[in-house]
């Protein structure tokens, strides 16, 4: 039966775009403001316009995941969530940066190359504070403000064209950044509905969780994360070597590299598919697998740092972030408590033993991966189901583990799975991993309690659901009962 009245799926579209609109309206107030905006636009505005800010950041963010909630189960067709992701993204396009200041790093380092500094070894410190760039690197987080960019070549393309348009004046360097993110929200469904045909699953299931989620939605519309852009050519590169066009898509998958290093990952289960499509002795196609796809990456990576001319400093800055604690690492956690107890009864430097329990996390990721790419290699999973699943590994024992890192396995587990825990599991963290960082990208404690607080309520309504459920399994968004626009989603020919 289809839900009626606030829970129906306009109701929810209506009721997410309010959600949407008070977050934004907030965001302008208490979001992650630059420290001087020339135009007088994204500015303080006094503790009574900033505690309004707050109360409406929060109480529409909270509409809007309640409203992307219900929405799944709702029976909405693909044209009609389609039409929903544009109601719930237009209130964010025009606001200040929100829930983290990366996006002032991304300017500074367009800039800085655009100068020609080397971006892979000095921070946007470098920069004139009264010229291009200043006033981003003066907005750029503390932990940042003097450390070497973590990123891939073809992303500082993109950063030094959007600087270069802009004169690295903040206001217009952020809605660039804005556009390229939602370039990428655009490819992410584009890729997702194609990806969701070849595994039979529904289209506008996976749009709902892969491309309407509220954490893609804040932190890479609102936010400006790079992640977007990372995860679209990552599933873009995944659905054209799935349709046997490994070269290009192994192409695609080498500029996700080169925007952040995570997607690497990808080439392991693409040289799965290739190496199983692969003709002739077995010798052969296990070749073929583990080697083709990591060399037209590593071609095209060789390419884009050429092309950009910042050198090949990159290969030494992927490890830059782990540095820097986040208290949803696990491994760190670990490390850091079990470093200061070592410190406090042996006097054993507690960074040491940060390290070597990071590096122990690694460790098992890389070894649960393996095993992943083994049964995906055997025919024992399906190998972008099994991505999916590496990821979310990945990202759980990652030493720096932020709540848009999330969004990396939920894209490919939107698009593959119908059921299971990996799928619960990207559905309850989204709804929770929201409210972690404040609006003005700040880490409150309050911020954990009500992301514990979220995914309590989240999983008790899981667990009702299941129960009323005939067969006891989880449920996931629902398909339309009778919609034209939805497609076919048996599994295409290949």
């Amino acid at each position: 039966m289809r839900a009626t009245g606030a829970w129906s799926a306009g109701g929810c579209r209506r009721l997410g775009a309010a959600g949407s609109a008070a977050a934004a309206l907030g965001g302008w107030a208490v979001g992650t403001l630059p420290a001087h905006d020339p135009w007088g636009l994204w500015v303080p505005h006094g503790p009574a316009v900033t505690a309004a800010g707050y109360a409406a950041a929060y109480g529409g963010l909270t509409v809007l995941v309640v409203a992307w909630w219900f929405y799944g189960r709702a029976g909405a067709s693909v044209r009609h969530t389609l039409v929903t992701l544009g109601w719930w993204t237009a209130p964010l396009v025009l606001t200040p940066p929100l829930y983290s200041a990366d996006v002032y790093s991304y300017i500074s380092q367009g800039v800085m190359v655009m100068q020609g500094h080397d971006v892979y070894s000095v921070g946007p410190s470098v920069l004139d504070p009264g010229g291009p760039g200043g006033d981003a690197a003066a907005s750029v987080g503390g932990h940042w403000t003097d450390t070497p960019a973590p990123y891939g070549p073809f992303f500082l393309i993109l950063a030094r064209g959007v600087a270069a348009a802009t004169g690295g004046t903040i206001v217009p360097a952020v809605l660039g950044m804005r556009l390229v993110a939602l370039l990428a929200l655009v490819l992410i469904v584009w890729a997702l509905r194609r990806l969701a045909r070849e595994h039979g699953r529904s289209e506008s299931a996976a749009l709902w969780l892969g491309a309407l989620n509220p954490l893609l939605l804040i932190h890479v519309v609102g936010g400006v994360h790079n992640d977007g852009l990372m995860t679209g050519l990552m599933l873009a590169g995944v659905l054209l070597a799935l349709r046997g066009r490994w070269i290009t898509g192994s192409v695609l998958i080498g500029l996700a590299v080169m925007v952040k290093s995570p997607a690497a990952l990808a080439l392991l289960f693409v040289g799965v598919v290739v190496g199983r499509a692969a003709s002739g002795p077995t010798v052969r196609r296990v070749a073929k697998g583990l080697l083709a796809p990591g060399l037209v990456a590593g071609a095209v990576a060789v390419g884009a740092t050429l092309v950009c001319g910042t050198g090949f400093g990159w290969l030494g800055t992927q490890g830059v972030a782990g540095r820097i604690h986040t208290a949803l690492s696990v491994s760190s956690d670990l490390g850091l408590g079990l470093g200061e107890l070592l410190r406090m009864s042996a006097g054993i430097d507690p960074d040491v033993v940060r390290s070597a329990v990071q590096n122990l996390g690694l460790l098992v990721a890389l070894v649960l991966i393996g095993r992943l790419a083994w049964h995906a290699a055997t025919g024992r999973t399906e190998p972008v189901r099994a991505l999916g699943t590496a990821l979310l590994v990945l990202v759980a024992l990652s030493p720096m583990v932020q709540p848009w890192y999330l969004l990396w396995a939920t894209a490919v587990i939107a698009a593959t799975a119908s059921g299971g825990r990996a799928l619960g599991t990207v559905t309850v963290l989204s709804a929770a991993l929201v409210y972690e960082t404040q609006p003005s990208g700040s880490t409150p404690p309050y911020g954990f309690v009500l992301a514990a607080l979220a995914c309590v309520a989240a999983v008790l309504h899981l667990r009702r659901e299941r129960a009323a459920a005939p067969d006891g399994q989880v449920p996931g968004p629902r398909r339309p009962a009778d919609s034209p626009a939805e497609q076919d989603v048996r599994p295409a020919a290949r």
